[in-house]
């Protein structure tokens, strides 16, 4: 079992940025290759970013390649979304999650969801 809560959400201006973390329990969280979601009113909960159990791989949606880095410390159980050029658009609440299978994108293979923290970006 992992609990997860992430934090460092807020409202931000169009081009500005936030630094989101996940805090794990577990001490198997070095284990477990780790994703960011999120999922804006009215519509789907969609990938944003993965990252592997060292941290040595990492994928990111088209939409925020180059904007956004995905980062974890096993050594304090986090996992963290660097968010920069943030727009609009990237307005939602953002999740991360454990990745259940080897390696994948879709949000049915993830678990153990934390609570959520909502990003509003202003034009």
């Amino acid at each position: 079992q992992v609990q997860l809560v992430e934090s460092g959400g807020g409202l931000v201006q169009a081009g500005g940025s936030l630094r989101l973390s996940c805090a794990a329990s577990g001490r198997t969280f070095s284990s477990y290759n780790m994703g960011w979601f999120r999922q804006a009113p009215g519509k789907e909960r969609e990938f944003v970013a993965r990252i592997n159990r060292s941290g040595g791989a990492t994928d990111y949606a088209d939409s925020v390649k180059g904007r956004f880095t995905i980062s974890r410390d096993n050594a304090k159980t986090a996992v963290y979304l660097q968010m920069n050029s943030l727009k609009p658009d990237d307005t939602a609440v953002y999740y991360c999650a454990v990745d259940t299978t080897r390696w994948s994108r879709a949000r049915t293979d993830y678990a153990y969801w934390g609570q959520g923290t909502q990003v509003t970006v202003s034009s």
